[in-house]
């Protein structure tokens, strides 16, 4: 009976013990159980005593109610800091302020116990990561935004909702710089470092240090800093979209169409047309549909996109899913609001974008590349028209990896197809295409940036351009455009390839400068 009850009640073995080896002790030899057979042994029953009378079974004693199972207190606590409806049976939904105990992290969800103030649990299942912060975080604080690049700023802080004085500090995407405080003032955001000294020595002026980024805050938003005025509220805050449909769509990802709507068309090309979309009336969702099928290998695009789904980075834009049961193929990427980078800056937004934030968009890109280069991916088609830009003005790289597969073909084909002003003279003349040669088609996408949008080689045709650049032509300086950027895009489109830098160095080279004003 004992060795059933500590089975049936593991976590009571404590009391177990209390209560068996109090009647070991009483009794006069080592019954060793709840049943004693041999003579003199104290744990039956029923037990005989000197005069031969069987005594009364004594009550038998009944566990405590178990209490409420709590979260155990190693594990560091997670408050949420936005509302999430679940989307799959084992998610959870939670509101802004609830609070969790990670129990394990499978990539951007983990499964997490929901508690109470007290540590009692509530509820178990799958969250999205990027949802929480740890409760004694800096992350907690109104006005940290982790880690964003200016451009991001900048849109954050002059978005509606934001009064003069509207702040933030951000981690810098340049790894040299660390935190920076942006502020607007005006109809402009104003960028300041952060210089720290060790773990408790932060300052924007040399007048005045502070043992933390909270202490700097306070001290800031009751007095005034290097002509700009006293801080005024934090900027207001935009919920994130989280990298899957949801957790179960990390490794399926073929999904029927059925589950997809389509809406207004977005665009439309020679391999695909786009339309925005939404799967399950639930989440706002990219749709291109394919028009090559017939010319794919679908065993191929299988395994590419397979390829695809494991690459992860804030500058590629996230695979959702593929619908490949039927003609035509549907390929679902999370959407990006302000459409292609090209659109962005021909449209009026990109026009008044002033050169820092230009060339802040080609390290995005950089980065984003830099990112593929390390994982033996490459693009084939790199161009403004392939790099989106999102709500909040980040830039993602687009079409990657499926070039192979899906326009190949085409180009193969139909020859005028060929995006010769973009493409390394070794990818035309032999279809030789490389990380390097990914890198020629980058300084042509600079030209797109700098000059908002501008037509690479403008007076010339596809063919004379092939046939000027094998000659050693290159595209002259475009007005505005700093020498420093100018001598990048000559390296990016050195004749062999190995004289081209790779995309590593062309995002220290893009970091360099333009971080603070």
């Amino acid at each position: 009976m004992g060795e059933c009850l500590r089975r049936a009640c593991p976590c009571l073995e404590s009391l177990w013990q209390r209560i068996f080896s109090d009647k070991k002790t009483r009794g006069e030899g080592g019954g060793g159980g709840v049943s004693g057979g041999s003579e003199g042994g104290g744990g039956g029953a029923g037990s005989s005593d000197s005069g031969g009378q069987v005594s009364s079974p004594a009550p038998a004693l009944l566990p405590p109610k178990p209490p409420p199972e709590k979260a155990t207190e190693s594990g560091s606590i997670y408050t949420a800091v936005w509302p999430f409806e679940a989307r799959h049976e084992d998610e959870l939904s939670f509101q802004e302020g609830d609070l969790f105990s990670v129990i394990s992290r499978n990539g951007d969800w983990w499964t997490a116990r929901m508690i109470d103030k007290n540590g009692r649990v509530l509820n178990t299942g799958i969250v999205p990561n990027n949802y929480l912060a740890r409760a004694e975080s800096l992350k907690m604080q109104p006005w940290f935004f982790g880690i964003m690049n200016r451009f991001e700023a900048q849109s954050h802080l002059l978005a509606p909702g934001n009064e003069e004085g509207a702040f933030l500090i951000r981690h810098s995407e340049k790894d040299d710089v660390g935190y920076v405080l942006s502020v607007k003032t005006s109809s402009r955001v104003k960028h300041f470092k952060i210089h720290q000294a060790g773990e408790s020595d932060f300052h924007v002026e040399h007048n005045y240090h502070f043992r933390s980024l909270i202490d700097l805050v306070e001290h800031y938003s009751t007095n005034s800093l290097i002509s700009t005025g006293r801080l005024g509220s934090p900027c207001k805050r935009k919920k994130p979209n989280t990298p899957d449909l949801n957790h179960f769509t990390v490794d399926e990802w073929e999904l029927p169409k059925e589950d997809f709507t389509l809406e207004e068309e977005l665009g439309s090309g020679y391999f695909a047309d786009v339309y925005r979309g939404r799967w399950k009336n639930h989440i706002n969702v990219a749709i291109k549909i394919i028009k090559s099928d017939s010319e794919m290998n679908h065993r191929e695009f299988q395994r590419e996109v397979q390829i695809l789904k494991s690459l992860r980075h804030r500058h590629l834009i996230s695979l959702f899913a593929v619908c490949t049961a039927s003609a035509p193929y549907y390929i679902i990427t999370e959407l990006m609001e302000r459409g292609s980078l090209l659109q962005f800056l021909r449209g009026p937004e990109g026009q008044h974008q002033d050169i820092p934030s230009l060339i802040d968009m080609g390290a995005q890109v950089a980065d984003g590349m830099s990112y593929l280069e390390e994982q033996n991916s490459i693009h084939r088609d790199l161009a403004a028209r392939n790099v989106l830009v999102g709500g909040d003005y980040i830039c993602k790289v687009a079409d990657f990896g499926l070039a192979r597969v899906i326009k190949e073909p085409f180009y193969i084909t139909e020859d005028k197809k060929i995006p010769y002003k973009w493409s390394a003279p070794e990818a035309i003349s032999h279809g030789k295409f490389s990380n390097k040669s990914d890198v020629w088609s980058f300084g042509v996408l600079l030209y797109e940036i700098i000059t908002c949008g501008g037509i690479p080689y403008p007076a010339l045709s596809n063919q004379e351009v092939y046939q000027q650049v094998t000659k050693g032509h290159r595209m002259p300086r475009p007005a505005k455009c700093p020498d420093s950027l100018y001598r990048i895009m000559l390296k990016c489109w050195s004749a062999e390839p190995e004289d081209r830098p790779n995309f590593k160095y062309l995002k220290v080279q893009l970091d360099s400068s333009y971080e603070l004003e």
